[in-house]
């Protein structure tokens, strides 16, 4: 090899001026010459690690914007079909929620109707933190998490087309003591069974309902926490992410999407295997999302999520250009993410 040619070009140096007697200065610079040579030659020879680069996200496209019914301005749940998402606002007090559906394939958006008063509004959400979608026998139903303790915590709502029906409700009960959550998605079901995957603040809980029950307590059970003191966004931590304000959660095939939110700022953490998920679990260090918008400066946060679509991460906002805008939420997914890849 060519290293080693050298090498020994300078070894026939050094017998050459250990011969002709020269000083022992040129003789130790001769030796120091050759162990530079033999280090940079084996480094050579060694291939470095590439290190793999994380996939990060924080672009995003708008498919809608979401009205404000009933003076119903904050956005909050977010459930995602096959071919529409549903998004619940809120009035201010938790008093009356309304209901938007909006066609992924063309961003066009409906208010629902409630089909038990007529109205474009409903008293029964609380603050309809977040929702589940759900089939069965094909009827379409709607879980919504309210952010109460007691007999509506869960509240179930039957839809057709672009009208809804309250169908049932529940308590939510972890260690004989009634729970209010914030985040709810459905795991999977069987013949006689929905699996629920409910959410407050970072920790995780289980539970399962009878498929046919209209009532009843779901009691839960603690499994794991999120650590997302150490995720990383982009390759680094967020210094001021304890600050971060969560809201509801995504699931897709074993995976958990769990956005934050901090005035302009939205980021969204990914976390794997959850169906065996235990303990503190860590995020995926190579796989992260986040929105610091210019456009919003006053706010921007991501609501809810969930994959859909040709596996497009989708989301809805409440979003300020200035203190007072109530004209800028909507319906958005994630630019050139595919679920399905990553």
């Amino acid at each position: 090899m060519y290293g080693y040619t050298i090498i020994e070009k300078h070894l026939s140096m050094l017998v050459k001026s250990e011969e002709t007697h020269v000083s022992r200065n040129t003789v130790k610079r001769n030796l120091a010459r050759i162990a530079i040579l033999m280090v940079t030659s084996i480094s050579a020879l060694v291939v470095a690690p590439v290190a793999a680069s994380a996939d990060y996200f924080n672009t995003y496209s708008t498919v809608a914007s979401l009205g404000n019914a009933h003076s119903s301005y904050s956005t909050q749940a977010f459930g995602v079909g096959s071919t529409y998402v549903y998004s619940a606002k809120i009035q201010k007090g938790n008093t009356a929620a309304v209901i938007y559906r909006t066609k992924m394939s063309d961003g066009s958006t409906t208010l629902m109707t409630n089909g038990d008063s007529g109205q474009t509004y409903t008293s029964q959400l609380g603050h309809a933190n977040d929702m589940a979608l759900h089939s069965n026998n094909g009827s379409f139903y709607m879980f919504v998490v309210t952010m109460k303790a007691g007999s509506t915590s869960l509240v179930k709502l039957k839809y057709v087309g672009t009208t809804y029906y309250q169908v049932g409700s529940y308590t939510i009960r972890h260690n004989n003591l009634n729970k209010s959550m914030s985040g709810v998605k459905i795991t999977s079901k069987d013949a006689n069974n929905i699996y629920f995957l409910f959410k407050n603040h970072h920790t995780f809980y289980r539970g399962t309902l009878p498929l046919s029950a209209t009532s009843g307590t779901i009691d839960v059970t603690s499994t794991f926490d999120l650590n997302i003191e150490d995720a990383l966004v982009n390759g680094s931590t967020v210094p001021n992410i304890t600050s971060f304000e969560t809201q509801g959660i995504g699931y897709h095939n074993n995976t958990l999407y769990f956005p934050l939110t901090h005035e302009n700022v939205s980021i969204v953490l990914v976390y794997r295997n959850i169906a065996t998920a235990s303990g503190t679990i860590e995020a995926d260090r190579d796989l992260s999302f986040r929105i610091t918008s210019s456009a919003y400066p006053n706010l921007f946060e991501i609501e809810g999520v969930g994959v859909a679509n040709q596996d497009k991460l989708w989301f809805n906002t409440n979003r300020r250009k200035a203190l007072g805008d109530t004209a800028s939420d909507g319906v958005h997914y994630f630019k050139n993410y595919s679920a399905g890849v990553l």
